[in-house]
């Protein structure tokens, strides 16, 4: 696992779900960084898939005994920012319009509760862009003082082993799409 860019003990990590979070969760935990769970995601689509995994994450934080925030879920919002890019392809530039607006919230949270660093678990994921991810949440981070993003590549280190580990383990519901209604028609990512 990398080492975060500043010496912290504290972290808020945007969760996008309980199976992308989980071997994070647990890594940063065997590292003694307490993760507060950051769930926003006005992206997915519908509202009952949306709420199926805030529940689950729930879970998982309830289970470990996690802090976890609960942001609004906007979804209207989300439509508005992503206007005009309904046809582009996963990785292309509605993904990392999504990334921004909600790394963007992420960032004002962690500013706003004292926060010095944050990261995402939107990165564990094969389907979605790294360097993308990176972009907005540096973006975020630099128009803040004094915060900063940890643009860990969550995908090496074991740590995608493990997810699928866990995902048995807790018997976690694991969707087959990024969220939107635009990958649903794009064709499922099918993790």
């Amino acid at each position: 696992m990398m080492t975060p860019p500043i010496q912290t003990d504290r972290i808020l990590l945007h969760t996008c779900c309980a199976p992308c979070s989980s071997a994070i969760v647990e890594a940063l935990l065997q590292h003694n960084i307490r993760p507060t769970l950051y769930f926003y995601n006005p992206n997915i689509f519908p509202l009952e898939e949306y709420e199926r995994r805030k529940a689950e994450m729930m879970r998982y934080a309830t289970a470990l005994g996690l802090e976890w925030v609960d942001a609004d879920y906007v979804h209207e919002e989300w439509l508005g920012c992503v206007e005009g890019m309904e046809d582009e392809p996963e990785r292309g530039s509605r993904c990392l319009t999504c990334f921004r607006m909600r790394l963007n919230k992420t960032a004002q949270y962690a500013q706003e509760h004292g926060y010095n660093l944050f990261a995402t678990t939107l990165s564990t994921s094969r389907w979605k862009s790294i360097e993308q991810i990176n972009t907005a949440g540096g973006e975020a981070a630099s128009r803040r003082d004094g915060l900063h993003f940890w643009g860990a590549n969550w995908r090496k280190g074991g740590l995608q082993n493990r997810r699928n580990e866990l995902i048995k383990v807790y018997g976690f519901y694991n969707q087959s799409y990024c969220g939107c209604e635009f990958s649903m028609t794009h064709g499922k990512d099918k993790r």
